[in-house]
């Protein structure tokens, strides 16, 4: 017993580890980029490629690695996807121009989806029971926390050492999670349950989340009705439609009955409903404490700190929560903090003062922390073991998809909101209020930026907290499988053919 704690703990802390590094690459580039343009001679169009590879493929191949880990080991995907994002992190670092430093980007997000898609798999495998659950919301604490964290370690880093080291700084990480994954971390898989890899169904996977992300990424800059943006959109719906045919039969990647059971796709619709209320709308959050505050990247991530502080915090406590409380009791008070949060930052954005700010910077954390573990844990719960790294990888394809909806959503919200404050007649002007770049206008027109930027602002925390609503209503559907869900997690079965599951899991439909 001792040594399988030992082992278990091992695998939680480079689990946690790899969670981590992959969290704050997705926030801590932001603050660079001026640098980075800087140094490298080239625009800033371009260099915003590299926040938009590295999210573009992380989306395309998470869905199929988390797939492909039930299949050839859990360890295995995830060690080589924290090899191949080290290698990357280098290539990042040392990149003598901006095309290079786009491409070790881009390889950096495939290392990072092959090592996000079997977490939660490796963690259900480690821990059983309430100690799993604990687990789970220490997991998503500490992720979530780094992604908040991002603005400040990257402020730190690139104002002390330079740009290069915010990806210098993965490798030595990288190199000891590696080793002590070899050493430490047992391989979990169902060798029993053998099944071929299928190629055709990895290539729909992969090009359908590829193309149904793109224009999400895109279409704020080119436009939603570029001929670019709406092929690639149309791309993306008739490979999913391809995939989903393509996956009818029994030994595809992607086994469809997991969709109906009702536990598990209502976790998947929820994680992305909460990824795009919070870290959707974060965006704006930052570019109002840069703008309205003039606040430099290092004093936005530490008026950040109430963000993270309360999801810490309120993770500590989660797993004892869940023992009283019930899942869908769980997400539907998450989301109900989370959108109070966001009514508060909407009145900070009026003029509501300093206590207004903090106080929804508190409840989006809060409701962030008490809305993810319960819904991990139903992911993984409520299928066999067999498919743990399956669902963990459909589960987690939805939350960078949830964050690309929500920053496009709000941003077109945002811009719209802005364009109707201003009139068509003040394009000049609505640039500068859309980007937050106050002192580029007279003295005179500021005040009507300033006005119309609020006004942007206010609709975007008003429809992240509408968002928020639709969780709360939606949270129900865990109701009726809580209790299978939990029961199974502790002891799940190891393979379809197991009768009793499959007539249990028929009443979710």
């Amino acid at each position: 017993m001792p040594t399988c704690r030992r082992t278990a703990r091992w695998t939680f802390a480079l689990v946690s580890a790899g969670g981590v590094v992959m969290t704050l690459d997705v926030t801590v580039v932001n603050v660079a980029l001026s640098a980075i343009v800087r140094d490298l001679e080239t625009g800033l169009d371009r260099v915003q490629w590299t926040v938009s590879a590295y999210s573009l493929t992380f989306g395309a191949l998470i869905l199929t690695a988390g797939a492909l880990s039930d299949r050839i080991g859990r360890r295995t995907v995830f060690v080589a996807g924290m090899a191949l994002f080290t290698l990357a992190s280098a290539g990042c670092g040392l990149a003598p121009d901006a095309g290079t430093l786009i491409a070790a980007r881009a390889a950096q997000g495939l290392g990072g989806a092959m090592v996000f898609a079997p977490t939660l798999a490796l963690i259900a495998a480690a821990y059983e029971g309430d100690r799993r659950r604990r687990a789970i919301a220490a997991f998503a604490a500490i992720a979530s926390a780094a992604g908040a964290l991002g603005p400040v370690v990257g402020g730190v880093l690139v104002q002390t050492l330079g740009w290069r080291w915010i990806f210098l700084v993965n490798v030595p990480i990288g190199v000891l999670v590696v080793v002590g994954a070899l050493a430490r971390m047992p391989e979990s898989a169902a060798p029993e349950v053998r099944r071929r890899i299928d190629p055709l169904g990895a290539v729909l996977a992969v090009g359908a989340l590829l193309a149904l992300h793109y224009p999400l990424v895109t279409g704020p800059e080119a436009g939603w009705a570029s001929p670019e943006v709406l092929a690639s959109a149309v791309v993306g719906v008739l490979l999913a439609v391809a995939l989903v045919i393509s996956q009818r039969r029994a030994d595809g990647l992607i086994d469809m009955r997991l969709l109906r059971i009702r536990a598990f796709s209502g976790a998947a619709v929820l994680g992305f409903l909460a990824r795009m209320s919070s870290l959707g709308a974060l965006a704006f959050v930052t570019l109002w404490l840069q703008s309205t505050h003039a606040y430099s990247a290092m004093e936005v991530g530490l008026h950040l700190l109430p963000l993270t502080g309360s999801l810490l915090v309120a993770g500590m406590f989660t797993a004892r929560l869940q023992r009283v409380f019930s899942p869908a009791a769980l997400v539907a008070g998450g989301f109900a903090m989370q959108g109070l949060g966001m009514l508060g930052l909407a009145a900070a954005g009026a003029g509501g003062g300093q206590v207004a700010t903090v106080t929804g910077l508190v409840l989006l954390g809060v409701g962030g922390a008490v809305i993810f573990p319960p819904l991990m844990g139903v992911a993984v719960g409520a299928v066999p073991a067999d498919r743990a790294g399956m669902a963990s990888g459909l589960t987690n394809a939805c939350y960078p998809l949830g964050t690309a909806t929500g920053v496009a959503a709000f941003g077109a919200l945002f811009s719209a909101r802005i364009g109707s404050e201003l009139g068509p007649s003040e394009q000049q002007l609505r640039s500068v209020a859309e980007t937050g770049r106050f002192e580029s206008v007279t003295p005179a027109l500021r005040p009507l930026a300033h006005a119309a930027f609020s006004g942007g602002f206010t609709a975007v925390c008003l429809a992240s907290a509408a968002v928020c609503l639709l969780g709360v209503l939606i949270a129900r559907t865990l109701k009726a499988t809580v209790s299978g869900a939990a029961g199974r997690s502790a002891a799940p079965p190891t393979s379809w053919a197991h009768t009793s599951w499959v007539r249990r899991s028929s009443h979710t439909k």
